[in-house]
């Protein structure tokens, strides 16, 4: 019996230290993602400017 028992408690201690730390990780993985999306500003891309060219890319409002 004391056998099951210390089995019970290695496995309970075991899950209180990797839930938490599962949980902090995809917090962290998530925050990151948040970060570089509003830091990061994309460079412009090449695109046609006239509406009747037909060719490549045309932005609907270019900021470039």
């Amino acid at each position: 019996m004391n056998a099951r028992v210390s089995t019970f408690m290695k496995r309970t201690w075991l899950a209180w230290v990797l839930v938490p730390a599962g949980l902090l990780l995809f917090a962290g993985a998530n925050a990151h993602l948040v970060y570089v999306a509003i830091q990061s500003q994309p460079d412009c891309v090449a695109h046609s400017k006239a509406a009747g060219d037909g060719h490549g890319y045309r932005a609907a409002k270019s900021a470039c």
